[in-house]
């Protein structure tokens, strides 16, 4: 059952799926499109998933479950992994690969393998103060917070 993003409880768990390439506007479409008929049939042992989602900076897929209501299981989350698969196949994209950096560059979202963001640390190419994209956060409350922080702020902090 899907319900307005913002009116999700901070302790909502999410899913943030990041591209290794930023959607069109078209395709953002499309895709808001799949994920509104997605969580509208999305359960767990048959019972509606009080869901939501979010398309941010054309790049990020966001999927949220109020746990409260009814908690995701194993096979509902299969499930949205094997939806999102089928995304990355429809757009020739790469959403499930956790080896990867993105982080802001003035009002650019850049997209960097792990190496090459350790690299450009170690270059000073980026700093502490870079913006990056926590998809580590595990609710609400933890993306609001913690999704948009500095390098310092992150498990990147690491490189620094």
């Amino acid at each position: 059952m899907y319900v307005l993003f913002e009116t999700l409880p901070d302790d909502a768990r999410i899913w943030v799926y990041q591209s290794n390439r930023k959607f069109s506007d078209e395709e953002v479409a499309e895709i808001e499109d799949a994920l509104n008929g997605f969580i509208e049939s999305w359960t767990a042992h048959g019972a509606d998933l009080e869901a939501s989602y979010l398309v941010q900076y054309n790049r990020f897929i966001i999927l949220a479950v109020n746990q409260a209501a009814q908690g995701a299981t194993g096979c509902s989350i299969d499930a949205s992994v094997h939806f999102i698969q089928e995304l990355e196949k429809k757009y020739n994209v790469d959403l499930l690969d956790r080896m990867n950096v993105s982080f802001k560059q003035g009002e650019f979202i850049t997209y960097k393998p792990l190496t090459d963001f350790k690299k450009m640390a170690k270059d000073k190419s980026v700093s502490a103060n870079t913006v990056v994209f926590n998809n580590l956060v595990n609710t609400v409350g933890e993306w609001k917070d913690y999704w948009e922080v500095p390098a310092s702020e992150s498990w990147h902090s690491r490189f620094f």
